[in-house]
């Protein structure tokens, strides 16, 4: 089976350090692919708050994964510090794909992508929904570009 290739964004629409916990560490003494998936859990939920929102409340509506992905690219351990870059990216109707880019701060290395493709959800209704106009133009605004 081939190898998953993820290419990140060139832009970073946010970044966030977050250091390794023991509970982030597996049997064999490194950063656990489990934890993996929570540390970029909590870079978008600090992203979101960073533009005044929640998962559950984007211009009243909330987010729901539709897939994820993750390359490992190196071993990270207790005590690590992490910078974790975050990108947003190929936009539809309904959705776009957040891009993450872990590295271990000391070193410099590279210790995992990731990608995963979030839909605006109405819970209420049970489905999805436009990208909240409001949303993109707050995405601009972060990213100090001009209508």
């Amino acid at each position: 089976m081939a190898r998953i290739k993820l290419e990140l964004p060139a832009h970073v629409d946010f970044e966030t350090r977050i250091r390794l916990r023991i509970g982030d560490i597996n049997y064999g003494g490194h950063l656990g692919n489990d934890a993996v998936l929570s540390l970029i859990h909590e870079a978008r939920v600090q992203f979101l708050a960073h533009l005044g929102y929640t998962e559950l409340n984007v211009e009243g509506h909330g987010i729901i994964l539709a897939d994820a992905a993750v390359v490992y690219r190196a071993e990270a351990f207790y005590g690590d510090e992490l910078a974790i870059k975050l990108a947003l990216d190929d936009f539809n109707r309904y959705g776009c794909d957040f891009f993450y880019g872990l590295t271990e701060l000391k070193s410099g290395k590279e210790v995992a992508k990731a990608k995963t493709n979030v839909v605006f959800f109405d819970y209420a209704a049970r489905r999805p929904v436009d990208i909240p106009a409001a949303f993109l133009s707050r995405l601009s605004q972060s990213r100090g570009e001009t209508a």
